[in-house]
């Protein structure tokens, strides 16, 4: 009898794995995207629309799940996963484009979800630089002027592509610092880079637009608001009066209260659309689609299970269309001794590893001299 041996093929490069067998070089650009699987969950369909997608991936052979009462039209809305090798998933974009409903628009949406570029060509670290006096990690540190400086240097010259700076504790039950505590902390921070004629680009750390916006005549290029432009209704419109990017976050509540039993229905589905949301006012506001950065906000109102499943999960952001940030450094759920920031940062580097496998587009990190040595791995 013969015997049969078998292996599952994960995560490999699927052109030299068709080489590898002598399949037909003229045919193996075409012939990947045969053995490319993907599943689309698509949002709030009538019936009418989610019956007609559903016929349509079937007629390719693919296929579509929807609410169990969509054939009756007994639901008003559903959502679906749409399901198929990118090869079928191509012919049902096109296929829809002849269709009513709107489906016109959705068959372009799969299309363009199905080529999008990789947004950056490696992860790139961000050193963070707090100069406050209660920040979970290293609060006080780096408090005065002349530390503060010097750690800055030192960020930069372990290989940090942007340097994240905050003067503000946005750690869970910790209260509000006043626009003006927070500029007397970091402007003269500003000042320094500008003396020096430091190039690296600065983010910085804050809900607060009077901070963001004299931050940016200071010199700032990226604002990072954990608040994801809900704290400060003038955020957005300083963002896009400027022109500078930002990071837009998700966060369940405030520091004072998202760690008050926070509990989702479905976490990633939930992150998703908020961000989605976020990022949709912010272009209503005037912020380009190009300037915004999005981070589902590791520890801002989620349980430590809730954290590794973003982590497990994160390339479902990429459909966002936009870069995303992962901030996991020294955070409660590697669950390691307060003190002890060396073996957090052994542990946030681990975890790390997987982002920069994932291509996660940014790194928020504290300890930058481990983690460009990861990505000197190339992995």
């Amino acid at each position: 009898m013969h015997d049969f041996v078998l292996k599952e093929i994960i995560n490999a490069d699927l052109n030299c794995e068709l080489e590898k067998i002598g399949f037909d070089k003229s045919y193996i650009h075409r012939a990947v995207d045969k053995f490319q699987y993907r599943n689309i969950k698509i949002y709030d369909l009538v019936p009418a629309q989610a019956n007609i997608l559903k016929q349509t991936a079937l007629s390719v052979g693919a296929d579509c799940a929807t609410h169990r009462e969509t054939i009756t039209a007994k639901t008003e809305k559903t959502d679906c996963i749409l399901g198929g090798s990118k090869s079928q998933l191509y012919k049902i974009a096109e296929k829809l484009k002849s269709q009513p409903f709107g489906l016109k628009i959705l068959g372009e949406k799969i299309g363009y979800f199905l080529i999008k570029p990789q947004l950056s060509e490696r992860t790139k670290i961000v050193g963070i630089l707090n100069i406050t006096q209660n920040s979970f990690s290293d609060g006080g540190m780096y408090f005065d002027y002349s530390k503060a400086c010097e750690h800055l240097l030192e960020l930069i010259n372990d290989g940090a592509d942007i340097v994240d700076i905050g003067a503000e504790s946005t750690k869970p039950f910790s209260q509000a610092v006043s626009a003006d505590e927070q500029l007397k902390r970091i402007l003269p921070i500003l000042d320094f880079v500008q003396e020096q004629k430091i190039n690296v680009p600065l983010s910085i750390d804050t809900r607060s637009a009077k901070v963001a916006e004299a931050c940016i005549r200071a010199g700032a290029s990226i604002i990072n608001d954990v608040s994801g432009l809900e704290y400060d209704e003038k955020m957005a419109d300083v963002i896009a009066a400027n022109g500078v990017k930002v990071i837009i976050q998700h966060t369940k509540g405030t520091p004072e209260n998202m760690q008050v039993a926070p509990h989702y229905e479905s976490l990633m589905d939930e992150i998703y659309l908020d961000l989605k949301k976020r990022i949709d006012f912010a272009v209503s506001r005037g912020v380009n689609t190009e300037n915004i950065i999005v981070d589902p906000g590791i520890g801002f109102g989620k349980t430590r299970e809730d954290n590794f499943e973003i982590l497990r999960r994160i390339e479902e952001l990429y459909g966002l269309e936009c870069p995303v940030m992962l901030g996991v450094s020294r955070k409660s759920l590697l669950n390691m001794p307060d003190k002890d920031n060396m073996t957090k940062d052994i542990f946030t580097v681990a975890l790390n590893t997987l982002a920069v496998a994932r291509k996660v587009d940014y790194i928020r990190v504290h300890n930058v001299k481990l983690h460009k040595a990861l990505l000197t791995l190339d992995i």
